[in-house]
């Protein structure tokens, strides 16, 4: 009865987590690199910050597709024969997406144009791609930010 407490107090605590992740971008058509970060807040969802030239480009990005999935598996009671007996347990079991997650940004700056981002990894590593309004396509680097302090 204990471990359901402990994992569901943890689970509890996890959703208020907030982390940072530095993003390095590099357009297709030149070698320049251009930074920004994405807070990540547990629950499949977070904001961004991306600086181009002069313009910062803000938003929010959303988990399209998970990095984990979880179930849970149950036994059960059952007919043997010569009579209703048995019985079965169950537990929860979480699977690894190979291709770990995936999360959509939609941003704008102040003068109303907009960059689109697609991310893929794990959150802190992985990469992706964005694309602004004119079709420039910047790669994106992703990375876990150094703590503050």
């Amino acid at each position: 009865m204990r471990n359901p407490i402990i994992i569901a107090a943890a689970l509890a605590l996890g959703g208020c987590t907030t982390v940072s992740y530095q993003l390095s971008l590099m357009p297709r058509d030149s070698g320049k690199l251009y930074q920004g970060v994405a807070e990540g807040v547990s629950g499949g969802e977070g904001r961004v910050s991306i600086t181009i030239e002069d313009k910062t480009y803000s938003g929010t990005w959303v988990s399209v597709v998970p990095e984990r999935s979880s179930g849970y598996i149950s036994g059960g009671y059952g007919y043997r024969g010569h009579g209703w007996g048995g019985y079965g347990v169950g537990g929860t079991f979480s699977v690894d997406n190979p291709n770990g997650g995936e999360a959509k940004a939609l941003l704008s700056a102040a003068d109303g144009s907009g960059l689109r981002c697609d991310f893929r990894g794990s959150w802190g590593q992985g990469g992706g791609l964005c694309r602004d309004d004119r079709g420039r396509e910047y790669d994106v680097q992703m990375r876990p930010a150094p703590p503050r302090g």
